[in-house]
C-alpha cells in the first residue's frame, strides 16, 4: 500500500487571500455608504467624491475610504475660528460663492463624516471580517 500527499497550500493561500480581500471590501462599502450619508448635501459633489479602495501589500489587506475633494477636508475638520485643532484663519474674511454673492464667515464648523463613519461603524466592519472569515 502506498500513500501520496498533495500539496494543496497553494490553493489554500489563494483562496485565504479572496476571502481576505472579499471581506475588507464588504467592510469598506459599509464604511464608506455611511460617509456619504454623514456628508452634508448642498451641490453633491463631496457626497459623491467619496471612494473606497481595497490594496494588497506583503503585510495584508486593507482598505481606504476618501475623497481627492477639497471640500471633503473642510467637512472633516472645519476652517477658520471652528478648525478642528484651532490652527484655523482668525478674525473672519469675505468670500464670494458660486452665484457671485458676498459673504462673511468665520469659517465652517467640522461635520465629521468619515470619523463619524468610522466610530459607528467599526463594530459591523469587525463582525463582517469576522463572519467571512472567521479566527483565521
Amino acid at each position: 500500500m502506498s500513500l501520496e500527499f498533495k500539496d494543496n497550500s497553494n490553493a489554500v493561500k489563494e483562496m485565504l487571500e479572496r476571502l481576505c480581500i472579499a471581506a475588507v471590501t464588504e467592510a469598506g462599502i459599509e464604511l464608506m455608504e455611511q460617509v456619504q450619508k454623514n456628508t452634508k448635501v448642498v451641490t453633491g459633489r463631496t457626497k459623491e467624491s467619496w471612494q473606497m479602495d481595497t490594496k494588497e501589500n506583503s503585510q495584508g489587506v486593507a482598505v481606504c475610504v476618501g475623497s481627492n475633494y477639497e471640500n471633503a477636508i473642510w467637512e472633516e475638520f472645519g476652517t477658520g475660528e471652528y478648525a478642528l485643532h484651532g490652527d484655523g484663519r482668525k478674525g473672519g474674511w469675505f468670500y464670494e460663492d458660486a452665484k457671485g454673492g458676498g459673504h462673511f464667515t468665520h469659517g465652517k464648523q467640522p461635520k465629521r463624516p468619515l470619523h463619524n463613519a468610522f466610530v459607528s461603524k467599526k463594530g459591523t466592519c469587525e463582525r463582517i471580517i469576522k463572519d467571512k472569515i472567521g479566527d483565521l
